[in-house]
């Protein structure tokens, strides 16, 4: 592992602070901004040759579980992370409130319907760890409720990590001052109202609440089966850069190579 990212690597639960991790923080990077765009870059065309050998070995799964505050940059970390490599076996799961059919059953239902097969990288953008917070937060389930979810999610990620999945969990951890700036861009630039929702305003009134709730969250589920990688988002291209090498890292150990060569095509000729 890049020595930078150890201290942002939690795999244990028990006790964390997110105010000990600076939102602003650049631990990855060269100094210039330029540079570290260029690097996302690289490593975005690194990741393509690694999901091909990935797609063609049909043998392990990769979950991508990205978490953040509105406007942490959950969608622009998925274009920019992924933007050269092939659509094919890549499939981005983006979640919003339940649907009524959805609601009948349990809270992992719904998530374990979209998890990876062999051969493919599924990215969930907000997840199962909705279920411990905007639903806690909001009231709709309580605290014991809250620690019976907490010890199911670490279940369900031993499940799948022992099937064969690598669980990569990223919270984007930005700051108060970041989203307020980001919010306001939204509003003052037309070019930008579809991402504008007037709800974003209620739920930032409760950024303490969620504060706390994300504290719980890495607390009590982040395990050596499914660890947490804590990414400073203040800066955008940094964030980029943290979330490519993560993964990076990831496809390096699971696919080096693609499938060896069949002995049996060789001198074949097609009529």
């Amino acid at each position: 592992m890049h020595k930078r990212l150890k201290p942002y690597r939690i795999d244990r639960p028990g006790k964390l602070a997110l105010k000990d991790f600076d939102p602003a923080a650049k631990p990855l990077s060269a100094g210039d901004k330029a540079a570290d765009k260029e690097r996302v870059a690289d490593i975005a065309e690194g990741l393509a040759r690694l999901q091909d050998n990935f797609y063609a070995l049909r043998r392990d799964k990769l979950l991508l579980v990205l978490q953040g505050m509105d406007t942490s940059g959950k969608d622009g970390t998925i274009r920019a992370v992924f933007r050269a490599i092939d659509p094919l076996g890549v499939r981005a799961v983006s979640y919003r409130a339940p649907t009524a059919f959805e609601a009948d059953r349990d809270f992992l239902w719904r998530h374990h319907r979209d998890v990876p097969g062999k051969g493919e990288i599924v990215i969930f953008n907000r997840s199962h760890y909705e279920a411990v917070l905007i639903e806690y937060v909001r009231g709709w389930i309580d605290a014991a409720e809250r620690e019976r979810r907490f010890a199911r999610i670490v279940d369900f990620e031993r499940l799948l990590a022992e099937t064969g999945t690598t669980i990569v969990k990223c919270f984007l951890h930005i700051s108060n001052m970041e989203q307020r700036k980001r919010l306001q861009e939204r509003i003052d630039d037309p070019t930008k109202h579809w991402k504008f929702n007037p709800q974003d305003l209620e739920e930032r009134k409760l950024w303490r609440k969620y504060h706390d709730a994300y504290e719980a969250a890495l607390q009590k589920t982040a395990t050596t089966h499914a660890p947490w990688y804590i990414v400073p988002a203040d800066s955008k291209t940094h964030r980029n850069l943290m979330v490519s090498t993560i993964l990076l890292e990831a496809l390096q150990r699971l696919a080096p190579e693609g499938p060896p060569p069949n002995p049996g095509y060789k001198g074949l000729r097609v009529a």
